[in-house]
């Protein structure tokens, strides 16, 4: 039997492999240390992570994206993060008697990866996979407020935000004040932005090195509640659980 071994492929997902928990953020000494590759490959892996995508940077210390959740779609539809957000999720509805979701950033949009409805309060459908613009919706600008300062500037700098409704926020200094607020706040109001009629209230999830990974959100009719009183404390129950519950998985033996 032969044996076929690409060793540049390798090479690369030792790169990604070699963040965990304990290790979320890196220089490139620190990496090639980990993977014991020299440094000159390991800073070709990362740039060329960094190009496509799965790494982020500063210009001195390296850190995934979510977007390496790509490389383990079928994975994650079968069992990561939507199969544990799901049942957490039907709590949360029980509960609050609202819709609920979990989705993560991708680009500008936000794409979501699990939901439980209730009754449709939005003239557009949600479903897994559908993808709304992240400066407009509270999971959006929950993760846009995570970012690295400079990645976040570089992703305001790159929106072209349209007016979706009359109270939609779509000057450049204003979202970045916004998401400065979010971030200090821990969580995310959106009232009437996206469509009238809808408010909507998120939070971050964190994954086992505390990065934001995530976010979960309760969605409402605008007016019916006082969300940050009456939903959020259970909202944050909520993401509490789901990130206990992806720390116990990503210390499961695999």
């Amino acid at each position: 039997m032969v044996t076929e071994h690409v060793r540049s492929l390798a090479r690369g997902l030792a790169v990604i492999r070699a963040f965990d928990a304990d290790h979320p953020e890196q220089t490139l000494s620190e990496v090639a240390r980990r993977t014991g590759l020299p440094r000159a490959a390991t800073r070709r892996f990362l740039h060329t992570l960094t190009e496509l995508g799965y790494v982020r940077s500063d210009g001195r210390i390296f850190a995934l994206t979510p977007r390496v959740l790509e490389l383990g779609y079928s994975y994650l539809s079968s069992l990561s993060l939507p199969e544990i957000a799901a049942p957490h999720l039907e709590a949360l509805v029980r509960e609050v008697q609202e819709s609920a979701s979990v989705s993560v950033l991708d680009g500008g949009d936000v794409v979501y990866v699990a939901r439980v409805p209730t009754s449709r309060i939005m003239t557009v459908a949600i479903t897994i996979g559908t993808r709304l613009p992240a400066y407009v919706t509270s999971m959006g600008r929950v993760l846009l407020a995570a970012l690295p300062p400079e990645e976040r500037a570089d992703r305001l700098a790159a929106l072209r935000p349209q007016p979706l409704t009359d109270r939609t926020l779509t000057d450049p200094a204003a979202l970045a004040r916004e998401l400065d607020a979010v971030r200090e706040a821990g969580f995310c109001v959106v009232d009437q932005e996206l469509e009238l009629g809808l408010r909507s209230i998120s939070v971050p999830v964190r994954g086992p090195g505390g990065a934001v990974v995530a976010a979960a959100n309760v969605s409402t009719r605008a007016g019916s509640r006082d969300v940050v009183r009456e939903v959020l404390p259970a909202l944050r129950a909520c993401a509490s659980a789901i990130e206990a519950d992806i720390t116990a998985g990503d210390r499961t033996p695999r």
